[in-house]
Protein backbone atom coordinates (compact mmCIF):
# COMPACT_ATOMS: atom_id res chain seq x y z
CA UNK A 1 0.00 0.00 0.00
CA UNK A 2 0.85 3.58 -0.84
CA UNK A 3 2.07 5.79 2.25
CA UNK A 4 -1.16 8.37 2.12
CA UNK A 5 -3.59 5.13 1.64
CA UNK A 6 -1.86 3.49 4.77
CA UNK A 7 -1.83 6.70 6.92
CA UNK A 8 -5.69 7.17 5.87
CA UNK A 9 -6.01 3.25 7.03
CA UNK A 10 -4.27 3.92 10.63
CA UNK A 11 -6.55 7.57 10.41
CA UNK A 12 -9.89 6.06 10.18
CA UNK A 13 -9.06 2.12 12.44
CA UNK A 14 -8.46 4.54 15.41
CA UNK A 15 -11.32 6.28 15.10
CA UNK A 16 -13.50 3.36 14.16
CA UNK A 17 -12.34 1.22 17.35
CA UNK A 18 -12.79 4.76 19.74
CA UNK A 19 -15.99 4.90 18.60
CA UNK A 20 -16.74 1.60 19.06
CA UNK A 21 -15.39 1.85 22.38
CA UNK A 22 -17.09 4.83 23.27
CA UNK A 23 -20.91 4.04 22.44
CA UNK A 24 -20.78 -0.07 22.06
CA UNK A 25 -21.05 -0.27 18.36
CA UNK A 26 -20.18 2.05 15.15
CA UNK A 27 -16.58 0.54 13.72
CA UNK A 28 -17.78 -1.05 10.70
CA UNK A 29 -19.91 2.03 9.99
CA UNK A 30 -17.39 4.31 10.38
CA UNK A 31 -14.45 2.75 8.10
CA UNK A 32 -16.68 1.26 5.47
CA UNK A 33 -17.48 4.46 4.61
CA UNK A 34 -13.20 4.53 3.24
CA UNK A 35 -11.96 0.84 2.88
CA UNK A 36 -14.35 0.02 -0.12
CA UNK A 37 -11.52 3.05 -1.99
CA UNK A 38 -8.36 1.52 -0.28
CA UNK A 39 -9.03 -2.47 -0.82
CA UNK A 40 -8.92 -3.84 -4.95
CA UNK A 41 -12.71 -5.52 -4.12
CA UNK A 42 -15.98 -4.43 -2.04
CA UNK A 43 -15.34 -8.28 -0.70
CA UNK A 44 -11.87 -6.88 1.01
CA UNK A 45 -13.20 -4.29 2.35
CA UNK A 46 -15.52 -5.85 4.48
CA UNK A 47 -13.12 -8.62 5.23
CA UNK A 48 -10.48 -5.93 6.77
CA UNK A 49 -13.19 -4.43 8.55
CA UNK A 50 -14.41 -7.79 10.18
CA UNK A 51 -10.78 -8.37 11.26
CA UNK A 52 -10.08 -5.47 12.52
CA UNK A 53 -13.47 -5.16 14.59
CA UNK A 54 -13.19 -8.42 15.79
CA UNK A 55 -9.56 -7.56 17.01
CA UNK A 56 -10.90 -4.81 19.13
CA UNK A 57 -14.11 -6.57 20.46
CA UNK A 58 -11.93 -9.48 21.88
CA UNK A 59 -9.55 -7.11 23.63
CA UNK A 60 -12.50 -5.38 25.32
CA UNK A 61 -14.56 -8.39 25.80
CA UNK A 62 -11.82 -10.12 27.55
CA UNK A 63 -11.15 -7.16 30.12
CA UNK A 64 -14.78 -7.06 31.29
CA UNK A 65 -15.79 -10.56 30.89
CA UNK A 66 -17.30 -10.49 34.14
CA UNK A 67 -20.43 -8.88 33.08
CA UNK A 68 -21.17 -11.14 30.24
CA UNK A 69 -24.74 -13.75 30.74
CA UNK A 70 -24.36 -16.00 27.88
CA UNK A 71 -28.25 -17.10 27.61
CA UNK A 72 -28.69 -13.14 26.55
CA UNK A 73 -26.12 -13.52 23.98
CA UNK A 74 -26.00 -16.31 22.22
CA UNK A 75 -29.68 -16.74 20.80
CA UNK A 76 -29.14 -13.94 18.61
CA UNK A 77 -25.96 -14.97 17.91
CA UNK A 78 -26.85 -18.23 16.94
CA UNK A 79 -29.05 -16.29 14.54
CA UNK A 80 -26.62 -13.86 13.34
CA UNK A 81 -24.09 -16.99 12.44
CA UNK A 82 -26.78 -18.60 10.33
CA UNK A 83 -27.34 -15.65 8.18
CA UNK A 84 -24.52 -14.21 7.80
CA UNK A 85 -22.90 -17.35 6.51
CA UNK A 86 -25.58 -17.20 3.24
CA UNK A 87 -24.95 -13.71 3.00
CA UNK A 88 -21.09 -13.46 2.64
CA UNK A 89 -21.85 -15.81 -0.09
CA UNK A 90 -23.48 -13.75 -2.16
CA UNK A 91 -21.55 -10.70 -1.68
CA UNK A 92 -19.44 -12.37 -4.66
CA UNK A 93 -22.49 -12.63 -6.81
CA UNK A 94 -22.89 -8.42 -6.60
CA UNK A 95 -21.09 -5.99 -8.80
CA UNK A 96 -19.04 -3.87 -6.24
CA UNK A 97 -20.28 0.05 -7.35
CA UNK A 98 -23.82 -1.59 -6.99
CA UNK A 99 -23.20 -2.50 -3.44
CA UNK A 100 -21.51 1.03 -2.78
CA UNK A 101 -24.86 2.33 -4.00
CA UNK A 102 -26.80 0.10 -1.48
CA UNK A 103 -24.31 0.98 0.80
CA UNK A 104 -25.23 4.60 0.43
CA UNK A 105 -28.93 4.32 1.01
CA UNK A 106 -28.04 1.72 4.17
CA UNK A 107 -25.71 4.89 6.06
CA UNK A 108 -28.26 7.09 5.69
CA UNK A 109 -31.13 5.11 6.67
CA UNK A 110 -29.23 4.72 9.71
CA UNK A 111 -28.10 7.91 10.60
CA UNK A 112 -32.01 9.19 9.78
CA UNK A 113 -33.09 6.52 12.51
CA UNK A 114 -30.66 7.36 15.08
CA UNK A 115 -31.25 10.97 14.69
CA UNK A 116 -34.99 10.84 15.33
CA UNK A 117 -36.77 7.44 15.98
CA UNK A 118 -34.24 5.38 17.74
CA UNK A 119 -34.73 6.91 21.58
CA UNK A 120 -39.16 6.57 20.70
CA UNK A 121 -38.70 2.25 20.64
CA UNK A 122 -38.50 0.39 23.31
CA UNK A 123 -37.66 -3.41 22.78
CA UNK A 124 -38.17 -6.44 25.09
CA UNK A 125 -35.23 -8.47 24.81
CA UNK A 126 -37.73 -11.67 23.95
CA UNK A 127 -36.46 -14.52 21.60
CA UNK A 128 -38.73 -13.42 18.86
CA UNK A 129 -37.06 -9.70 18.69
CA UNK A 130 -33.52 -11.37 19.14
CA UNK A 131 -34.40 -13.85 15.91
CA UNK A 132 -35.67 -10.84 13.98
CA UNK A 133 -32.76 -8.65 15.09
CA UNK A 134 -30.44 -11.19 14.59
CA UNK A 135 -31.51 -12.03 11.07
CA UNK A 136 -31.19 -8.46 10.06
CA UNK A 137 -27.46 -8.11 11.95
CA UNK A 138 -26.48 -11.19 9.76
CA UNK A 139 -27.75 -9.36 6.33
CA UNK A 140 -25.89 -6.38 6.99
CA UNK A 141 -23.13 -8.17 8.44
CA UNK A 142 -22.83 -10.53 6.09
CA UNK A 143 -23.02 -8.26 3.20
CA UNK A 144 -21.68 -4.96 4.44
CA UNK A 145 -19.44 -5.71 7.65
CA UNK A 146 -21.58 -3.53 10.07
CA UNK A 147 -24.33 -5.79 11.96
CA UNK A 148 -24.18 -3.50 15.10
CA UNK A 149 -27.36 -1.23 15.10
CA UNK A 150 -29.40 -4.01 14.96
CA UNK A 151 -27.55 -6.04 18.14
CA UNK A 152 -26.85 -2.64 20.06
CA UNK A 153 -30.71 -2.70 19.85
CA UNK A 154 -31.40 -5.78 21.57
CA UNK A 155 -28.23 -5.03 23.87
CA UNK A 156 -29.76 -1.53 24.97
CA UNK A 157 -33.02 -2.72 25.98
CA UNK A 158 -31.84 -6.62 28.33
CA UNK A 159 -29.09 -4.56 29.81
CA UNK A 160 -29.27 -2.98 33.11
CA UNK A 161 -26.05 -1.14 33.46
CA UNK A 162 -23.70 0.01 30.35
CA UNK A 163 -21.26 -2.12 31.53
CA UNK A 164 -23.16 -4.80 30.86
CA UNK A 165 -24.04 -3.23 27.39
CA UNK A 166 -20.35 -2.81 26.53
CA UNK A 167 -19.61 -6.25 27.84
CA UNK A 168 -22.25 -8.00 25.76
CA UNK A 169 -21.84 -6.04 22.61
CA UNK A 170 -18.53 -6.38 22.40
CA UNK A 171 -18.09 -10.66 22.77
CA UNK A 172 -21.06 -10.39 20.44
CA UNK A 173 -19.40 -8.51 17.97
CA UNK A 174 -15.50 -10.51 18.34
CA UNK A 175 -17.88 -13.26 17.91
CA UNK A 176 -19.54 -12.39 15.35
CA UNK A 177 -16.63 -11.39 13.69
CA UNK A 178 -14.58 -14.25 13.84
CA UNK A 179 -16.89 -16.40 12.13
CA UNK A 180 -17.42 -13.92 9.10
CA UNK A 181 -13.91 -14.05 9.27
CA UNK A 182 -13.50 -17.95 8.37
CA UNK A 183 -16.58 -17.50 5.88
CA UNK A 184 -15.25 -14.89 3.77
CA UNK A 185 -11.66 -16.78 3.93
CA UNK A 186 -13.49 -19.55 2.17
CA UNK A 187 -15.19 -17.25 -0.46
CA UNK A 188 -11.68 -15.97 -1.24
CA UNK A 189 -11.82 -12.14 0.10
CA UNK A 190 -9.02 -12.34 2.91
CA UNK A 191 -6.15 -11.69 0.88
CA UNK A 192 -2.63 -10.59 1.12
CA UNK A 193 -3.53 -7.14 0.70
CA UNK A 194 -6.28 -7.98 3.21
CA UNK A 195 -3.39 -8.98 5.36
CA UNK A 196 -0.65 -6.46 4.72
CA UNK A 197 -3.92 -3.57 5.85
CA UNK A 198 -4.42 -5.47 8.86
CA UNK A 199 -1.16 -5.68 10.21
CA UNK A 200 -0.79 -1.78 9.75
CA UNK A 201 -4.63 -1.20 11.25
CA UNK A 202 -4.01 -3.60 14.37
CA UNK A 203 -2.18 -0.85 16.35
CA UNK A 204 -4.67 2.04 15.57
CA UNK A 205 -7.58 -0.11 16.68
CA UNK A 206 -5.61 -0.87 19.83
CA UNK A 207 -4.95 2.67 20.37
CA UNK A 208 -8.50 3.94 19.23
CA UNK A 209 -9.98 1.43 22.13
CA UNK A 210 -7.17 2.68 24.99
CA UNK A 211 -8.58 6.21 24.57
CA UNK A 212 -12.08 5.47 23.63
CA UNK A 213 -11.85 3.27 27.62
CA UNK A 214 -10.31 6.29 28.81
CA UNK A 215 -13.10 8.77 27.99
CA UNK A 216 -15.98 6.52 28.28
CA UNK A 217 -17.14 8.09 31.56
CA UNK A 218 -16.61 11.33 30.34
CA UNK A 219 -17.20 12.12 26.82
CA UNK A 220 -21.03 13.12 26.49
CA UNK A 221 -22.09 10.56 24.18
CA UNK A 222 -25.10 12.54 23.09
CA UNK A 223 -22.87 14.82 20.75
CA UNK A 224 -20.34 11.81 19.98
CA UNK A 225 -23.55 10.36 18.68
CA UNK A 226 -24.63 13.60 16.67
CA UNK A 227 -21.01 13.84 15.05
CA UNK A 228 -21.07 10.00 13.83
CA UNK A 229 -25.24 10.33 12.32
CA UNK A 230 -23.98 13.42 10.99
CA UNK A 231 -21.14 11.85 8.98
CA UNK A 232 -22.64 8.69 8.15
CA UNK A 233 -25.01 10.60 6.56
CA UNK A 234 -22.80 12.72 4.50
CA UNK A 235 -20.88 9.69 3.52
CA UNK A 236 -23.98 7.50 1.95
CA UNK A 237 -24.56 10.61 0.16
CA UNK A 238 -20.93 10.48 -1.15
CA UNK A 239 -21.47 6.58 -1.72
CA UNK A 240 -24.39 6.95 -3.69
CA UNK A 241 -22.88 9.26 -6.21
CA UNK A 242 -19.41 7.21 -6.30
Amino acid sequence: MEIHYILILVGISCMGSFIQRVSGFGFGIFVMTILPHLLPSYGEATALSGMLAGSMSIVVALRIRKFIVWKEVLPILAIFAVVSFFAVGAVANFDDKMLKHVLGVILIAISIYFFFISEKIKLKPTIFVQAVLGIISGVMGGLFAMQGPPAALYFLASCETKEKYIAHSQVYFALGNLMMTFFRATNGFVTPAVGAAYVYGLAAVILGAFIGGKVFKKIPHKVLKKIVYAYMAASGIVALNG
